[in-house]
């Protein structure tokens, strides 16, 4: 199955590149100034900053060193507690792992895989530091009541964004509406930068400075001060009074190379204004599965609330039972669809496990994953020719199991970590 060509696959992307985008490489390979300057970097987090409603818009060259990054700005101490949405890519909440801190993972919404604030309520204790979220395929969480409760019990709210390029919470972007968001410009995102690429969000401005120098290895930029030999020194008389530049090197802490390329911020700034085109592509997409799952009661798709605005980077709907879906899979497949189930529970994978979760802590997204939800292929690269024949698939294989075809022994989806 691994070698198996689709005619709708689901990812194996290319470039999302077009003309605009080569002619901006074009220009840096004639590029006269210093490329690693920064000017292109600059404008591209101003523009960035804009168009997501934020103060601040720091990049770096992955949204999985984003999200590191952002969990530092959060100074967790030992014995802090941190919450954190069980139904998103591990990347999100891997970073925790190298703190002192205890986790713990707050159940699901059934009907949009986002956080449930219900459940996050009585997960809050007085050592509650931070709340970790995901806009779960592009479909908004309910920012409000989550915000609201935050800042009732005083903890910090980190947005993962990756998904959420394109969406709207009650007129706002997903990246403003909380302390401090990350995004993604992978290759398989509304954006993208040929690769990788990722940015962090926020209002603060000490955290902004602190997010630049961890960027840079944290080099000390302060102004130079007097310093008086105490012994002689090759070229300085003894007792003379000199300077030191401590900006050619005095490092504070651990800081990092992380700062985003010259190439990379001109494709993004140069893509910025085609997020909402990529994203009515998606939408368009899915209403049409929605017409046909409409059809066929059994299946239902995700719901975001009425006042918000789906961006749609995964379109996911849920059977009743596990033998519905696993029907559905085998018979998308057989179409030449390709299905991935995203994402497998957080809490039981082995590295938090060994941290003492166990099967029952979210039963929401337990069941959801092992029984309802699956994705289908949404994205800005199916051609015309890709999303017709998708929607007949789909509604070729719901009319087969409404005919009560027979089960097969086995499901090939693939149980992929891809974001």
């Amino acid at each position: 199955m691994l070698d198996k060509s689709y005619v709708v696959p689901w990812g194996k992307r290319g470039s999302m590149s077009t003309g605009a985008e080569a002619a901006v490489l074009a220009d840096l390979v004639h590029e006269s100034a210093p490329l690693p300057a920064g000017t292109r970097r600059e404008r591209f987090e101003r523009s960035f900053a804009e168009s997501v409603g934020s103060r601040h818009a720091i990049s770096v060259n992955s949204a999985a060193v984003a999200l590191h990054m952002a969990i530092r700005m959060l100074d967790l101490a030992p014995g802090d507690e941190v919450i954190a949405t069980p139904q998103t890519h591990r990347a999100t909440v891997q970073p925790l792992l190298d703190h002192d801190v205890r986790v713990r993972f707050c159940d699901i919404d059934p009907t949009t895989l986002n956080l449930d604030p219900a459940a996050l309520e009585a997960l809050i204790t007085p050592r509650t530091r931070a709340l970790l979220l995901v806009h779960y395929g592009g479909c908004p969480a309910e920012m409000d009541t989550v915000m609201a409760l935050a800042r009732q019990h005083g903890f910090l709210v980190l947005e993962d964004c990756v998904h959420a390029l394109g969406a709207r919470y009650r007129g706002q972007s997903p990246g403003s509406l909380a302390d401090i968001a990350a995004f993604s410009l992978h290759n398989d995102r509304a954006g993208t930068v040929l690769g990788e690429g990722g940015l962090i969000t926020c209002n603060r401005d000490d955290w902004a400075q602190r997010l630049h120098r961890l960027r840079a290895h944290d080099t000390d930029t302060r102004t130079a001060h007097p310093r008086v030999a105490r012994a002689p020194e090759p070229g300085v008389p003894a007792g003379a009074t000199y300077t030191v530049p401590l900006q050619r090197g005095c490092v504070r802490r651990p800081g990092s190379d992380a700062t985003m390329t010259e190439a990379a911020a001109a494709l993004g700034q140069a893509q910025l204004a085609r997020v909402e085109t990529a994203a009515a592509k998606r939408r368009a997409l899915a209403g049409r599965l929605d017409e046909v799952l409409a059809r066929y009661p059994f299946l239902t798709p995700q719901s975001a609330p009425a006042h918000s605005t789906h961006a749609y980077h995964l379109y996911t709907c849920f059977a009743g039972h596990q033998e519905l879906r696993d029907r559905l899979v085998l018979a998308l497949d057989r179409r030449g669809v390709e299905i991935q189930l995203r994402y497998f529970p957080q809490h039981l994978l082995p590295q938090w496990r060994h941290r003492g979760h166990l099967r029952g802590e979210c039963p929401v997204a337990e069941r959801s994953w092992f029984e309802q939800h699956l994705n289908l292929p949404c994205h800005a690269l199916l051609t015309p020719h890709q999303e017709d024949y998708l929607i007949e698939a789909l509604d070729g294989s719901l009319a087969e199991l409404n005919g009560g075809a027979p089960v097969p022994a086995a499901v090939p989806a693939t149980v992929c970590g891809q974001r």
